[in-house]
Order: C-alpha cells, then structure tokens, then sequence
C-alpha cells in the first residue's frame, strides 16, 4: 500500500466502480469506527426479549466498542461503553444476566449502576486513614460513555453522537414499513442463536447480503429447487439515504418440484429427503416468501419462508468479522409452526443449505484483490443509481450502501 490518506484515495465519480482499497487500507478500521459506527448512525444492539425486565443486561459491540444494555430499575433501557473508568478493563465479562442491581468491575472493583453511572470506588477514603482518593475526587466526573437508545418492533438501538435523527426518521418510511412487516405487533421469541466467523472484511458482507441478484447464481440449493429466481415477482427497497434496503422475492406460482435437477447438479438421484423444509404457513398477509432487510452499518433481518432472524455484523479487524444470528419465533406460534422453523433454521448459516456460500465467498473476495489495490470492482447492473427498483437485476442496493458509507465517512 502506498502513503496517501484514506482520505485522499483514489474514487472515481458516480456509485458504478468501488476500488479494492476499501477492503485493505490498516487506517480505515479506526477512521470508520469514529466516523461510522460512533458517528451519526443508529447501531443495533440487542432484542428488547433478552432485556424484559430490570435487572436484565447484554453485551454486545458497535464496531471495536464493547457495550452493556440494560432494563434499570424504571423499566427503561440503558447503554453504555463496556469499560471501566479506572484502568479500561471490562465491566461485564458475560454475554448477559439477569437480576443484576449494578455492575462491579472485577479488577478494582469500582462499581455501577445500571445506567452506567460511577456509584462506588473501592477504599475512596482510604484504609486507617492512609491513602485514598484526593479529597476533591467525584463520582460523577468519571465513567463509560453512554449512548442514546431507542427502540423499534422490539429491536434495541443506540447511537454516540448527539444529532443523530430520530430512529424512524433515520430510517425513513418505506424501511420501517417493511420492518413493520415481519415483526410489527408480535413479541419475539429467541429459539436460536451462533456466531460464525467470515474471513473477510466486514464491508464485503454488507455488499453481499445487500447484492440481490446472486442468489439464484451462487447458492446451489436455490438453483436445484427452483426456489428463488429472479423471474419470480419482487424488487429491491432503497432508503433515500441509500443506506438501508429490503429485497423481495414473490412465491412461484407453481409448486416446489423438489425433484427438479438444477444447472449445477450433477447427481441425477439428487432429492430432498424431507419436502417439508420448504413449506410455508401464511403470517405475513402477502405472497412474500423471502425479506432481506439490512440496515447501515451493520444490521439484517431476514425472513426466508418462515424462518425469521437477526444478524449483526462485528468488525474484527481488517480480514474478519463476526457475524451473530439469532432465530426468532413468536410466543403465538402454533407447535406446528414452530417445528417448521426450527427446521428451517437449517436453511442458513456456515453450513445452511441456502446461504454456506456467503461464508466464504467474501474470503474469495478478499484473497483475488490482495494485489489489486489500485483497481475497482464494477457495480453497474441495473443502472448507476442508488433507488429502489421492481426488479432484483440490479446492484442499487450495493451503490446505496457505498453512497451512505462515503457520506458517513466523508470521502
């Protein structure tokens, strides 16, 4: 890599060519956390089922940051930096817990409420008069960063930066719409969750699950069963921001031919042993059978059929990122239909029968450009806009998220 500044890169103009730098440059992980994911943007932070009652606390990251959501004691909810004020050690070691009064970091034992704010310090006054704290030391000069939190259909946001808009505002209408949608009116069960590890920097996962035409070209199961095609109904929702995006695919008006052999199937005895995988019950009102909804930077909702989650995508440096799924169901499901999603869970994931490949196609990604810092990749179909469209041919979900990032990161 050569000695310019991230800042005064190379960016042809227009939202057709993104250049590979993006992916590799060692500055930019620190600029985006600053200027993206403690910057102006609302982040995901956890379901308000995993915090439903005071007491009841998760962690999580916005970018590097680690952070504590909490249910205090009023019944609102609280978010702040997980990291003492003392000498930066973690103050939450777990995942999640509840009953929780407040928070004692275990190295110095300094202690918080549930709100983040500093209550305690071990020996302030010192021990038989000796030691201690300067006279003039105040608990409430000291402590983590808090963040604003506001909620959405039982999804639990936070932001840094004061003059961040109002959540929904953020988000615009069309996007809480189809929010709405899935999750609008319902309480959430979660029924699973695990965290896979994708090789590849955490921009590329973005673009991919923000990229709608793929499917039916790079996932084999979707080929072979005729299940997603871009001949079927449906489109692409863009945020004016261009950030944010749901994609459509309508049901075919034909039934699954689970003996269908794709494009890419070789083995003429090829069958699904269990058909049931891929029916569907109606909850939704429409003929929608697949929802990718992402929000910028670093949030998915996804409804395959009745298989309903949440993802959160984790920078891990510049080569790795985290990628968190949690399964949910409904406290109003049928037995029935619980069953059917729970075996639908099997569709995604680092070994799901739909999306394994989105596991390492960004590794593929990241390795073909190791020494193409200096060129771009294209992103041209369906235009040279960042709008939405009723077609899933096009990539103008891919020039939304790029359009929001370079505004976000003012390059």
């Amino acid at each position: 890599m050569d000695q310019m500044t991230v800042d005064s890169r190379h960016w042809q103009s227009g939202l057709t060519r993104v250049p590979y730098w993006v992916y590799q440059d060692p500055d930019l992980p620190a600029l985006e956390q600053q200027r993206i994911f403690e910057g102006p943007v609302w982040n995901f932070l956890c379901l308000e089922t995993e915090i439903a009652n005071p007491g009841d606390w998760r962690t999580t990251f916005i970018g590097s940051m680690p952070v504590v959501v909490a249910r205090t004691a009023d019944g609102a909810i609280a978010a702040f930096e997980n990291r003492c004020a003392h000498r930066g050690a973690l103050i939450c070691l777990d995942n999640g817990g509840s009953g929780a009064k407040d928070f004692q970091c275990v190295y110095h034992a300094w202690r918080y409420d549930l709100c983040g704010n500093l209550a305690s310090v071990a020996f302030r006054h010192g021990v038989n008069g000796k030691g201690g704290m300067p006279p003039d030391f105040r608990l409430d000069a000291h402590g983590p960063r808090r963040l604003r939190t506001a909620t959405l259909c039982g999804l639990v946001f936070g932001t840094l930066t004061a003059g961040t808009p109002p959540l929904e505002d953020w988000l615009g209408g069309p996007i809480v719409a189809k929010i709405n949608r899935v999750l609008g009116g319902r309480q959430p069960e979660i029924i699973g969750r695990f965290t896979q590890a994708l090789p590849n920097n955490w921009k590329l996962y973005a673009e991919n699950v923000k990229d709608t035409y793929h499917a039916s070209l790079l996932h084999l199961f979707f080929a072979t069963f005729r299940i997603n095609r871009l001949s079927l109904g449906g489109g692409v929702t863009v945020s004016e921001s261009g950030g944010h995006h749901a994609s459509a695919t309508r049901m075919p008006t034909e039934a699954v031919d689970t003996s269908y052999q794709g494009m890419r199937s070789v083995d003429d005895g090829f069958r699904l042993a269990d058909p049931s995988m891929l029916e569907t019950r109606p909850e939704f009102g429409d003929d929608i059978q697949l929802q990718i909804l992402a929000l910028f930077p670093c949030f998915v909702l996804q409804q395959i059929r009745n298989c309903i989650a949440v993802r959160q995508v984790t920078p891990r440096g510049l080569q790795a990122t985290d990628l968190d799924w949690i399964f949910l169901g409904f406290t109003d499901d049928t037995p029935e239909l619980r069953t059917l999603r729970l075996k639908q869970c099997n569709l995604v994931g680092p070994a799901g029968y739909v999306s394994m490949e989105d596991g390492c196609v960004g590794g593929f990604v990241q390795r073909g450009i190791a020494a193409a810092a200096g060129a771009d990749s294209v992103v041209e179909m369906g235009g040279d806009v960042a709008g939405s469209q009723d077609t899933r041919a096009t990539e103008a979900a891919v020039r939304g998220f790029w359009k929001q990032w370079r505004a976000t990161m003012g390059i």
